[in-house]
């Protein structure tokens, strides 16, 4: 994630205790990790800031890679605007070390860095390269792939661009397609349905899973707060209320 802000992505949110209590997650089909793949031989999981693709799909990822099944992660951008006026963690520091976090979640879901792709799309700008970032998608992206990206109404802006890069590509390239949602769980009411025309499912998350994701979370110590030197004057981009929506026994996906 990054720091903008978009579609009531402020405040505290919808509280994981709503959404836990509202029964709507309850009643999203399961679904297991065959039926999800399907035929697909690659997994590609596009996030527009790294830490998205493990928030979003972590578990996932870790599971491909227990398998043994081919994962890709790309990161549209390095998330380096994320703490505008931050004496020490400038755009420069940031981009060096989110690459750096991402690496090491990576690790922790069973990627080698040979998986990672970086794109170097400026943060905050994925909306000004959209045909950029369809394009080199376009380049890599195979009919036999599952394709995974942001919500297409996730409610920040570099993810629904990027969600529409995604969808241009992978129609272009014939490959099956699944979004994730982030942001969303900020900003949607715990009493409402999970957008038009959303058909949501549930994958569960083992024990061993869950450990490796958040490990992986963990691994974002920018995004935590738990960076050294700290944060000055604001507070991390991922506080504990925030984290908690993706501490769950399972992920969602919109199919």
């Amino acid at each position: 994630m990054s720091g903008a802000t978009a579609r009531s992505i402020e405040g505290d949110g919808t509280p994981e205790a709503a959404w836990r209590a509202s029964g709507l997650l309850e009643s999203m089909p399961w679904i297991d990790l065959d039926a999800l793949l399907g035929h697909a031989q690659r997994v590609v999981v596009v996030a527009p800031h790294p830490d998205d693709e493990v928030l979003g799909c972590g578990g996932l990822i870790a599971d491909c890679a227990q398998r043994g099944i081919e994962v890709r992660v790309v990161a549209i951008t390095d998330g380096e605007h994320c703490y505008p006026g931050q004496p020490f963690w400038t755009p420069v520091q940031l981009q060096r070390q989110r690459r750096r976090e991402l690496v090491a979640a990576a690790r922790q879901l069973g990627l080698e860095p040979g998986a990672l792709v970086h794109l170097g799309v400026a943060d905050g700008a994925v909306a000004g390269s959209i045909d950029r970032v369809a394009r080199r998608l376009g380049q890599t992206l195979r009919a036999t792939d599952l394709v995974l990206c942001t919500w297409q109404l996730d409610g920040h802006p570099d993810h629904e661009a990027a969600a529409t890069a995604v969808v241009r590509a992978a129609q272009g390239a014939g490959a099956r397609l699944l979004q994730y949602p982030v942001w969303a769980w900020h900003w949607m009411g715990a009493d409402g349905p999970p957008g038009p025309a959303v058909d949501a499912v549930r994958l569960a998350l083992g024990p061993a899973t869950q450990a490796a994701k958040r490990r992986a979370v963990a691994c974002f110590t920018t995004q935590t707060g738990h960076c050294d030197p700290p944060l000055r004057g604001t507070g991390p981009i991922l506080p504990p209320h925030v984290l908690a929506r993706f501490d769950r026994g399972f992920e969602v996906f919109f199919q």
